[in-house]
């Protein structure tokens, strides 16, 4: 995650997809709804974009303030500054001065100081207020009625090819994939239609976020509505989770916010977290509850249904990277944090969490819901921890997966036993968790540069995606059953559907409906199974030393 913030850092030349996750199959809506503004309605979010703007610059100065009040100048550092604002000013007098006299010839000084509005000139320099640069500085009608561009606007809302319509809805086999897209310093939501039996990709529509995506939680719910819902929350640089509503196209803004910055000036106080989020988890058995954790070292569970922080789990020492609720106990939730620690809390009484101490900073914990007492967590050093839940202190097995910082961690929704890995070293891997140690299956180099996140699709148990940092290629979806290896270790394992998935209609991956360009290479078969158990001695160590 530290790896994130630093990209974030980086400036224009970053191109990369930091967070991911996916939406089931048959949640979303068939026919998305459209956001389609009247010249009249944009004419209202144009003056709401220059409110909110204005209310930032006021917050920014304020907290300007606020820092001048605690680093007061010396009479001496004062007097600098104003020798150096009279030198500017003294500049700028001069060439004010000189243009003037290069148009003396052509115009009267009563013209030139019409044209130029040098009367006003040091009026505005002092006092003057700055005009904001914002959506409305884009028009030139007062009234967007009169805007011909937007009245044109107006009579095509109406207007849509048939063809378009239907490419635009969503069918009851298509996933969702929402993935977090850095180019530049642009930041945006990219959601893409996934057709695991027509192996088709393209995306739907995006979103343009304000700040830096950093985690991504789908929510199959809708405070403000009776039946289920399809958001999706978005920790981010700014302190804010915007929860945005992945059933609105082309929408402005989020369905709703959790969380609100202090303003001492108008007596409001700070609500949620002070600094980025790292990690969102919705809990599946409480459906109205939502857990976040961020740098400022807090976990906080909150209240979609009121929008306000519930309860705040104590006790973190560094920055919370990664938490997650159990998916069939709601009252368990796992936190994976800096100080080297992975802690379960039972969030009906918080006070005494369970705590393991791993082999570095955590990066991602998973709950391996085919033991539901067992658990996954993944560190910046390239470690894999297996943790039993009602033993503390020592993780059952350590498996040095990665050179570099594992940062996706994603296990098959109905095959027991099949993890994917992903890490900043530009490897996938594959591990089979089902026996006593963990064995490697296979690995492959995705070509994505540095990789950020993996996530395994709810629906189809052997597709994952993955997101890194490539600039021309940087984000992909892969069926794991491609590899050899994947098929002879996982051919005949009994599939098991224990999170109640959309669909399940198949008893192995045998069974399953094969992909066209999977290879049968009975050769390419043995091959892999010759090298699988040298591999697996090499790639698995238990260091207890790390405890």
């Amino acid at each position: 995650m530290d790896g994130l913030m630093e990209l974030e850092k980086a400036g224009p030349s970053v191109n990369f997809i930091p967070c991911l996750t996916w939406v089931r199959r048959g949640v979303a809506k068939p026919n998305p709804e459209r956001v389609k503004l009247t010249s009249e309605e944009l004419g209202l979010v144009i003056k709401q974009t220059q409110r909110s703007l204005k209310e930032l610059e006021e917050g920014e100065e304020e907290e300007k303030e606020n820092v001048d009040t605690t680093n007061i100048k010396t009479g001496e550092d004062e007097k600098e500054v104003k020798q150096e604002g009279a030198a500017v000013k003294q500049e700028g007098e001069v060439v004010k001065k000189e243009h003037v006299k290069v148009k003396q010839e052509e115009k009267t000084e009563e013209d030139i100081a019409k044209e130029y509005g040098l009367e006003d000139y040091d009026e505005e320099e002092e006092g003057g207020e700055a005009q904001l640069l914002g959506l409305g500085d884009l028009t030139e009608y007062a009234d967007p009625k009169d805007d011909p561009y937007l009245s044109a606007m107006d009579r095509e809302l109406g207007e849509e090819d048939a063809e378009d319509q239907e490419d635009f809805m969503i069918r009851g086999t298509d996933n969702l994939i929402v993935a977090g897209h850095v180019e530049g310093d642009s930041s945006t939501l990219e959601v893409y239609v996934y057709n695991d039996v027509e192996d088709a990709l393209y995306i739907h529509h995006d979103i343009l976020l304000p700040s830096f995506p950093l985690a991504l939680e789908w929510l199959a719910f809708d405070p403000e509505s009776d039946t289920r819902g399809s958001l999706v929350a978005v920790g981010a640089m700014d302190p804010i989770i915007q929860v945005w509503d992945l059933d609105l196209v082309d929408s402005l803004e989020p369905a709703f916010s959790l969380g609100r910055k202090p303003r001492k000036k108008k007596g409001i106080a700070r609500v949620g977290h002070k600094d980025a989020v790292l990690a969102l988890s919705w809990n599946r058995e409480v459906e109205h509850v939502l857990a976040s954790g961020g740098v400022d070292q807090a976990v906080l569970l909150w209240d979609l249904n009121t929008q306000e922080v519930a309860a705040s789990l104590a006790g973190h020492k560094e920055k919370v990277q990664t938490l997650a609720f159990h998916p069939m106990e709601a009252h368990s939730l796992v936190t994976g944090c800096c100080d080297a620690k992975v802690r379960l809390y039972d969030c009906r009484s918080p006070e005494k969490p369970l705590v393991w101490r791993v082999g570095g900073e955590v990066e991602r914990v998973v709950w391996d819901h085919f033991t539901p007492h067992h658990l996954l967590a993944s560190t910046e050093g390239g470690t894999v921890h297996y943790i039993d839940a009602r033993k503390p202190s020592t993780p059952l097995w350590t498996l040095s997966a990665h050179t570099s910082a594992v940062t996706g961690l994603s296990l098959s929704t109905q095959c027991p036993g099949a993890v994917t890995t992903v890490a900043q070293d530009n490897i996938m891997k594959v591990w089979d968790i089902s026996g006593p140690e963990p064995a490697f299956v296979c690995e492959k180099d995705l070509k994505l540069g540095a990789l950020h996140a993996a996530h395994g699709c709810p629906d189809a148990p052997f597709v994952v995606c993955v997101g890194g940092d490539r600039r021309d290629d940087n984000f992909k979806v892969l069926d794991i059953r491609e590899h050899a290896a994947v098929r002879q270790v996982f051919g005949s394992r009994r599939l098991v559907n224990p999170l109640r998935t959309a669909e399940f209609g198949h008893s192995t991956l045998a069974e399953a409906e094969p992909r066209e360009d999977m290879e049968t290479d009975t050769m390419q078969a043995t091959l892999s199974s010759m090298s699988l158990a040298a591999t697996t001695a090499l790639a698995t160590s238990c260091d207890p030393s790390l405890y």
